[in-house]
């Protein structure tokens, strides 16, 4: 059992514990005041107060957990995203560059690493796919039209991953990382490594 479980089941005990001695002290006090009417009246008020004091809070406190969860989700999808545009805007960019310095190689690989921190098995699996054209094509500092041309045809299939991803309930969800997710990242960062001159 987690700690939130643990906590949540202490507040529940206690509130029923609360409640329950609440409404035997209210009842004893009712039919102590059954000559007094006014009192007895004074008291049911008192009692529907409580009552819907605590209908109230329970009600506000799940709501703002619900809203917490969703605000946590819709940042997630934000930060994947502008990952995923600053790789877009960075292959756009070399695409169009008449050479590829050094620089440019250590821009890829730290956009590697904020990929892997968001990204879906499925995107970091096609990606590597993509790695492996970008880089071959790249051999030689820059890339000609057929390199373009594959580079291309493996960045589209990148963009399916990604719309999958983004798009897909699992991309919200916090799925922990597998073994699987950890290698594939390991090697995205592998393949990166410039063979010395």
């Amino acid at each position: 059992m987690t700690t939130h479980t643990k906590t949540q089941w202490i507040y529940l005990i206690l509130v029923a514990i609360t409640f329950v001695g609440g409404y035997l002290f209210l009842r004893s006090a009712y039919l102590i005041s059954s000559d007094f009417p006014f009192t007895q009246e004074i008291i049911l008020v008192f009692l529907g107060t409580i009552a819907t004091i605590v209908i109230t809070a329970l009600l506000l406190n799940k709501q703002t957990e619900v809203e917490l969860k969703k605000e946590e989700n819709i940042k997630y999808i934000e930060l994947k995203t502008n990952f995923y545009v600053q790789f877009l805007d960075y292959v756009e960019e070399m695409l169009s560059k008449p050479t590829i310095s050094e620089k440019d190689f250590m821009r890829l690989r730290a956009l590697t690493h904020k990929l892997s921190l968001v990204s879906s098995e499925r995107f970091l699996e096609q990606y590597r796919n993509f790695l492996n054209v970008f880089l071959k094509s790249s051999e030689d500092k820059h890339f000609s039209e057929m390199d373009i041309d594959e580079i291309s045809s493996e960045l589209a299939r990148l963009c399916l991953e990604i719309r999958h991803d983004l798009l897909s309930e699992s991309g919200t969800q916090k799925i922990p990382l597998t073994q699987r997710v950890s290698k594939v990242i390991l090697n995205n960062t592998r393949v990166l490594k410039r063979k010395p001159k």
